[in-house]
């Protein structure tokens, strides 16, 4: 089986320790870190050690990657991290043009030279916004992509579909880019409001065989999964992982 990974940002709600009992219980062996994770970095290497995990991937603000590479490569040789992902932009941060996003694109090359350098792999995480169209008709993803030629991506398949996209489209499209995906499901509109409208990994709307074919034949070597606002991690954790597993 492909290896699978838990997104800590799932659990911020929750007691660190008892999620990652919970996960190594199921048998899940790695985690995506965020920012309280590096917080402190011996505290969370002892974490890891105790609970028999592995921290593979990690996101990183911009602003950190951009103004301190040098932290962010201690915080990953501290936790042995391979991949780099910056996952977000606020609302005034983003640009509002296809001439913006290409300009962001060229500051991502540069920032990326550090991490590269260093040897491990840079990436962009995406939401729905950056497959949302520019007024000219064309997606930001692709002037990041055409902008950053060595951009790799942690594509996050349920915000593909939340912007109206098709996620086997576009995995076929990135399928030399992807280094990581984020497995995650949307729940049927007006279902699962208390959690934000988000599904279990296998019990929303999403296309999983068409998925996972695609996925399969692209290569992928890491699956993520993810939920934005579970009210039980571990029945999120359980029942994803019984559906990955089913790939």
């Amino acid at each position: 089986m492909i290896p699978v990974s838990y997104q800590m940002y799932s659990s911020r709600h929750f007691d660190l320790d008892d999620t990652l009992a919970m996960l190594a219980r199921l048998g899940i062996s790695a985690i995506e870190g965020h920012a309280p994770l590096y917080e402190d970095l011996q505290a969370t290497r002892r974490r890891l050690d105790t609970h028999g995990l592995s921290m593979p991937t990690g996101h990183f603000s911009i602003e950190l990657v951009e103004s301190d590479p040098a932290r962010c490569l201690e915080i990953a040789r501290a936790l042995q991290v391979r991949h780099v992902f910056v996952p977000f932009l606020l609302p005034d941060q983003r640009p509002s043009d296809a001439e913006g996003w290409q300009a962001l694109g060229r500051r991502l090359t540069e920032m990326s030279k550090p991490i590269l350098d260093a040897g491990l792999y840079f990436g962009w995480h995406n939401h729905d916004f950056e497959f949302m169209p520019c007024a000219d008709g064309s997606l930001p993803i692709q002037h990041l992509t055409e902008s950053c030629p060595a951009l790799g991506l942690e594509l996050d398949l349920a915000w593909v579909h939340v912007a109206g996209q098709d996620p086997v489209e576009w995995i076929e499209t990135f399928a030399d880019r992807i280094q990581t995906v984020h497995v995650k499901d949307r729940a049927a509109d007006g279902e699962n409001t208390d959690e934000d409208g988000w599904a279990d990994v296998g019990y929303g709307v999403m296309d999983w065989e068409a998925i996972a074919a695609a996925l399969k034949s692209a290569k992928v070597p890491l699956y993520i999964m993810e939920h934005d606002n579970p009210r039980d991690p571990e029945r999120f954790a359980r029942r994803s992982l019984a559906t990955v597993k089913n790939f």
